[in-house]
């Protein structure tokens, strides 16, 4: 009789330990599911992907590739709709491109590209040499203007990813984003050794902030010291306009 008790308790938990088990296991098959469950197109363009028309240079295109590969980031599509759902933000021009290019391999051969393939074909098409050229030379003759940094490092970034392969190295990038900086804070950012360009531009943001601030203090502060040179000037040129007045009165 005990035995045939304790079998059955025994019997019994492990029947609640395997349907604990059981649900947990499937509380975490449905946990796999939702984070592997296949993104929607819907759900792709709820990311806001940027749409690219053809038109608009090479800085658009670069920026809707940069945008595109976020999306990929964070939406979990699945490879094969990759391709389907990055040409479905292709408009104008662009999309009149693509359409001739999918009749001329046909439908299957042009959504089984990869995102690199598509890349490098939209960008033989519509970074064009001339363009990379002007882009180079812009690069290259860019300073700061006047005192606005922000504006200088925005350009800078700008450019420098459209033309990545003017700096092999890091460091090139920092010497050449250093010689565009005003002398007012050019020392003062190379003495901070900056590793990255990110560094440097922090770095020439506060270097310069702090001597706009200095510039304007000094204004302020002679405002408020009284002008001594023109006072007794001031003081004569009035005495004798009162000797003046005094004598013309006299002689009337």
């Amino acid at each position: 009789m005990i035995n045939q008790c304790v079998t059955a308790a025994l019997a019994t938990r492990d029947a609640n330990t395997n349907g604990v088990d059981s649900h947990n296991l499937g509380t975490g098959a449905r946990r796999n599911e939702r984070a592997t469950r296949e993104c929607t197109y819907p759900n792709f363009m709820k990311c806001q992907p940027l749409n690219f028309q053809g038109t608009e240079g090479v800085v658009k295109l670069t920026q809707w590739i940069e945008k595109m590969e976020i999306v990929f980031r964070i939406s979990n599509y699945s490879m094969e709709n990759q391709i389907k759902f990055s040409t479905c933000t292709i408009l104008g021009n662009a999309l009149t491109w693509w359409n001739s290019h999918v009749r001329t391999i046909g439908n299957d051969i042009a959504y089984a590209m990869t995102w690199t393939e598509l890349k490098k074909k939209i960008t033989d098409k519509y970074c064009l040499r001339t363009e990379i050229k002007k882009i180079k030379v812009e690069l290259w003759e860019l300073k700061v203007k006047g005192t606005d940094v922000i504006g200088y490092n925005q350009c800078f970034q700008e450019l420098a990813l459209l033309y990545g392969r003017m700096f092999p190295e890091e460091s090139d990038k920092i010497k050449k984003y250093v010689g565009g900086l005003p002398y007012m804070i050019h020392g003062s950012v190379v003495a901070s050794k900056p590793k990255t360009v990110q560094e440097a531009t922090e770095m020439a943001i506060e270097v310069m902030d702090k001597r706009i601030c200095t510039f304007a203090d000094g204004q302020t502060e002679n405002k408020r010291k009284p002008d001594n040179n023109q006072q007794p000037q001031q003081h004569h040129q009035n005495k004798r306009q009162n000797i003046g007045r005094a004598y013309a009165i006299g002689t009337i």
